[in-house]
């Protein structure tokens, strides 16, 4: 029973650690009105609100960002490798950023990357 003491203290110390917390955040808390509050550091109110609906050519550049995002995923091991594997892991990264490039230039083709 004595073993047990100590997970007991331990736990009569953390229940009354978050206890306290949680009366000194209501005792010293600053309540701000819910209307009152605005945007913090970062320009003016919102003009429209945030579950709007974006335009359908925002999804597929989204996409192609997240291609590259990935495409870095798979750079960074291969920089680390291909020294010691040698040309097979050139001729595989090539064939990798070729993939991608036939993705770009088909989302190109597809009116994705135009601004206007």
């Amino acid at each position: 029973m004595a073993e047990f003491a100590h997970l007991g203290l331990m736990l009569v110390l953390v229940v009354g650690g978050v206890a306290g917390l949680r009366v000194l955040h209501r005792l010293t808390a600053v309540r701000a009105a819910a209307l009152v509050t605005g945007p913090f550091s970062c320009g003016g109110a919102p003009a429209e609100h945030a579950w709007s609906r974006f335009h359908a050519r925002w999804y597929a550049l989204t996409l192609v960002f997240l291609a590259f995002d990935v495409e870095m995923l798979f750079m960074y091991p291969w920089a680390v490798v291909v020294a010691e594997v040698g040309t097979a892991a050139v001729v595989e990264m090539f064939a990798f950023l070729g993939l991608l490039m036939c993705g770009v230039l088909y989302a190109r083709r597809e009116g994705v990357l135009a601004w206007a």
